[in-house]
């Protein structure tokens, strides 16, 4: 049977002199070796995609990480030069496909700024330069590093006993990595804590009442799939959600007339 199919949305890029749809193949790569699921990127456009009509091609959704930062007028904030760089097709795209897809029960995982994209599509808030907040540790990455020091674990969360996550990692203490400035704020209604930093930032959520697989997690287990047992876990948790979504629409699909 062929594999099952993710959307991944694209980021707009600007790179040697021409604009790009891109996303960085960690993803790709992953999506393919942990989930066992093959992927379709989505165009950044502020205008025309159609959601729904993209969401009926695929089998889940996955949402990537990004040096972009959703805009703050998408949950009612005033927008500074320090919040950017921004990214306002990657906006309009990632916020309509989550909410579609939880709508249709269709499997997520949200990475990074994925995670504060659920958060906003929710209808949560978020927290720029938490470095600067009392009591917050400094999440950014390591200035000059090489990529396997930029992703290098380094932080430790603690899973929720009784969440989701804890029912593919377990529930204590699990090694992450950390490659952000922005994090979640005001919490959406319909999200539940999964996973936190020992200074409080939210690192991990769940979408409650989910018909499907529907997690966020602010650290980067795409990076090292296939090196590391936690990320394996999580990648191998959504492939099988994507492919039971896959099966039961198929299951639907009367076979044709002898």
């Amino acid at each position: 049977m062929p594999k099952p199919i993710v959307a991944i949305p694209a980021d707009f890029r600007e790179l040697d002199g021409n604009v790009w749809h891109a996303t960085p193949h960690q993803y790709v790569r992953a999506a393919l070796e942990g989930a066992g699921v093959m992927s379709l990127l989505v165009p950044a456009l502020e205008t025309g995609n159609e959601a729904e009509e993209i969401l009926n091609r695929v089998d889940g959704l996955l949402v990537s990480g990004s040096r972009s930062n959703v805009h703050p007028s998408l949950y009612g904030r005033e927008a500074s030069e320090a919040d950017g760089p921004f990214d306002p097709g990657r906006d309009a795209t990632s916020l309509a496909l989550i909410r579609r897809a939880l709508d249709r029960a269709i499997p997520v995982l949200a990475i990074c700024r994925g995670i504060q994209e659920l958060n906003v599509a929710l209808g949560g808030t978020l927290a720029s330069e938490i470095q600067t907040l009392p009591g917050r540790k400094d999440h950014r990455k390591p200035e000059g590093s090489t990529l396997d020091v930029a992703y290098g674990i380094r932080q430790t969360v603690m899973i929720e006993a009784g969440s989701c996550l804890a029912g593919v990692l377990g529930a204590g203490v699990v090694d992450v990595n950390s490659l952000h400035r922005q994090a979640i704020s005001d919490l959406a209604p319909n999200l539940a804590v999964e996973a936190v930093a020992d200074d409080g930032t939210v690192e991990a959520v769940s979408v409650i009442g989910a018909k499907a697989f529907a997690v966020g997690v602010q650290w980067h287990p795409e990076y090292w799939v296939g090196r590391d047992k936690p990320s394996n876990d999580l990648f191998a948790a959504f492939g099988e959600a994507v492919r039971a979504y896959r099966d039961r629409g198929l299951s639907g699909i009367s076979a044709p007339a002898a």
